[in-house]
């Protein structure tokens, strides 16, 4: 490529950069930052989950947090890790009926994150499924599906759960109503 062809290119690319660089309407540098963060929540959250890490889970609640989920409503940091310790002691009773085999894991996956942000709060709502292997030759599949519907507030400059509630579509107590809930 010669000088003067290489002089155009960059004066176009040049030409059409602030077009890239702007933020969607409605967003801004802040929502970016705010999003990133709370994504990174959301994937520490996850992590904690399928290692039952009761300190980790727990840790992206507020203090005065709710979890709503199939196993009932836990109010608070402390009750939130009761539970997850309470899906360790189960998870450990089963994997020591597999033995000799090796255990059985559970991962969680999350998509299409909706997430509305006002100042210090913030709600937010993503779909989840979770892929077994628990069967005989330990092959995958998806063992249950449903939603998030979260409520957050910013503490001490960082993001954390208030409240989520779990949606379990294999549950019928547990499934979603007819309501978009992302609107």
């Amino acid at each position: 490529m010669n000088k003067t062809m290489t002089n155009v290119l960059v004066s176009a690319l040049l030409a059409v950069a602030p077009a890239f660089a702007a933020a969607p309407a409605g967003y801004d540098a802040k929502y970016a930052a705010d999003r990133a963060e709370i994504e990174d929540l959301q994937a520490r959250y996850i992590f904690a989950l399928d290692w039952q890490d009761a300190d980790a889970y727990a840790s992206t609640f507020t203090e005065d947090g709710v979890l709503d989920w199939a196993g009932g409503i836990a109010k608070g940091r402390e009750a939130i890790r009761a539970e997850v310790r309470g899906m360790r002691a189960s998870f450990a009773k089963k994997e020591a009926g597999d033995a000799p085999r090796r255990p059985a894991r559970l991962r969680h996956l999350t998509t299409n994150a909706v997430l509305k942000i006002d100042g210090d709060h913030a709600t937010h709502v993503a779909y989840w499924f979770e892929l077994d292997n628990d069967g005989r030759d330990r092959w995958p599949y998806v063992g249950g599906y449903g939603h998030y519907e979260d409520e957050l507030r910013r503490v001490n400059g960082h993001w954390l759960y208030t409240k989520r509630k779990i949606f379990n579509e294999v549950m019928d107590s547990r499934a979603a109503g007819p309501q978009n809930p992302a609107r």
